[in-house]
């Protein structure tokens, strides 16, 4: 539906004026480029390729009369390779093509071939051109990137320890085309240069070459070369070890100072590194020939039983391309056996340590807890104490559980007369002035309602004045105290 009406709408005069232009420079296009052709082809030597080529004539009204192949392998040179007329047949005149073209369309119209065994030099501009009628010759070119995988390779260079700078490895991409990338990868801090060499056919080799000050540890190191090119579907990586030659270094092994008279089958061992190896190891004694209990395979000298005449010094000596050392060591024989102490192993001393390193750990951090806890029992309240309340105040009255209420004012009781608490405390006797003095022994009677008073300062006031109050008839009554709720203490009476 949407699609019918939009076909229904009205074009803007504008805008068909626009798809005319378009249209007529399409056509125009069109007719200019009559031959086609593709623009560019690869191809890989010892394979093959087609050229495709086709006319188009929209009308039918050109006239087609022969159609030609011409190669261009550089600016300026132009060689017909293959021909076609409909009366006159097929024609190779280039002869570097001979049998390795053909036309595989034997018409006009599709006059398309196919080279074979490519070579590199076959690479170029190839253009397929009509002569046509009226409108005279019609072309179009393609151009031919011939590409070579590069052989690859890489090797070290055998050198001497030395102070100079010299080439320890080579990386080599022979015969690409396009030029291939070469980069080294090495931990040695050394560098590089690089250098490229054209061939007849149009191939590339590069050159690369690794360089640094060699010393006796950087033989057996690794240096990697990466191979980049355009025929790669990934870099092509090789790692290489170097090999730098350095004379011989000689140590003895095996003498533990406890050579004593009688032992038996005790071996000194001559460690040798250099490059090449060193393939003559000798054994000689400073006293002379060896003694008659030596025997030497190799870079073993064995002592078959100790006796005094082992007590010498032993020399073993190497040599190699690259020059020749010694070293020597000195055996002392005593009369018995040294006993040797054992110390501790290593995994009980790291053990030690460790358990150390915790019991350290360990009393600082009850330390820190001890004067922590302290520091919290005696520090200040974190809260602000509420402000002391007056005896007989609303506040007060507000924290005390709900009771019955007491009359204000209560009638004056007869001596001898009992009154009872509405609370259900025990009965109160009324005496008068002297009963009460005889039964507090002469002194004042006892108050009963210490919530007169406003301060335990008029309590001490009455005291000094020679009242002896009793405390068991002060007692307040416990108040229920909420959680998160404030409370005063009554006033102990002394």
């Amino acid at each position: 539906m949407a699609r019918d009406h939009a076909a229904r709408r009205p074009v803007p005069p504008g805008r068909n004026a626009w798809l005319a232009a378009a249209i007529f420079l399409a056509v125009q296009g069109t007719g200019a480029q009559k031959v086609r052709v593709e623009d560019e082809l690869e191809a890989y030597p010892t394979e093959s390729v087609d050229l495709r080529c086709e006319f188009i004539d929209g009308g039918g009204r050109t006239k087609l009369t022969q159609v030609s192949w011409i190669w261009e392998p550089v600016d300026g040179q132009r060689d017909n390779i293959a021909v076609y007329h409909p009366m006159y047949g097929q024609s190779f005149p280039n002869g570097l093509f001979k049998d390795r073209v053909v036309f595989l369309h034997n018409n006009l119209e599709n006059p398309s071939i196919r080279i074979s065994e490519l070579k590199m030099s076959d690479a170029g501009r190839y253009t397929c051109e009509y002569a046509t009628y009226p409108s005279g010759n019609e072309q179009g070119t393609t151009s031919l990137v011939m590409l070579a995988k590069p052989k690859n390779s890489a090797n070290a260079v055998t050198v001497q320890a030395g102070p100079q700078s010299v080439v320890v490895a080579q990386c080599e991409a022979a015969d690409g085309k396009p030029a291939a990338t070469i980069k080294w990868t090495s931990s040695l801090g050394g560098n590089h240069t690089t250098s490229t060499t054209n061939g007849p056919d149009g191939t590339v080799t590069v050159r690369s070459e690794y360089r640094l000050v060699p010393t006796p540890a950087d033989n057996g190191r690794e240096v990697t070369c990466t191979v980049e090119q355009r025929t790669h579907q990934r870099p092509w990586v090789s790692s290489v070890k170097l090999s730098v030659e350095y004379p011989p270094s000689v140590s003895i092994e095996g003498y533990d100072n406890n050579w004593y008279v009688g032992r038996s089958d005790v071996v000194l061992v001559c460690k040798v590194d250099g490059n090449p190896p060193p393939t003559d190891v000798t054994w000689t004694a400073v006293s002379g020939a060896l003694p008659d209990t030596v025997v030497v395979s190799g870079n073993k000298l064995t002592v078959r039983k100790v006796d005094d005449a082992v007590n010498t010094t032993f020399i073993c000596g190497v040599k190699n391309m690259r020059g020749a050392s010694q070293h020597q060591i000195t055996t002392y024989v005593i009369d018995t056996e040294r006993r040797m102490t054992p110390g501790p192993s290593s995994g009980a001393v790291i053990g030690g340590i460790l358990g150390t390193l915790a019991a350290i750990g360990i009393a600082v951090a009850s330390v820190f807890y001890i004067r922590k806890c302290r520091e919290d029992g005696e520090a200040p309240p974190k809260h602000k104490p509420p402000p002391p309340v007056k005896a007989g105040s609303t506040t007060e009255m507000l924290n005390k559980p709900s009771e019955p209420p007491m009359p204000t004012e209560t009638a004056p009781l007869s001596p001898g007369e009992v009154y009872y608490e509405p609370t259900g405390g025990e009965p109160v006797t009324n005496l008068d002035e002297e009963t009460s003095g005889a039964l507090n022994g002469g002194a004042p009677p006892v108050l009963h309602d210490p919530v007169g008073y406003d301060s335990v300062n008029e309590v001490a006031a009455d005291g000094q004045r020679g009242n002896n109050l009793d405390s068991s008839y002060h007692e307040q009554p416990a108040a229920n105290i909420s959680r998160g709720e404030s409370f005063v203490s009554p006033a102990m009476y002394v």
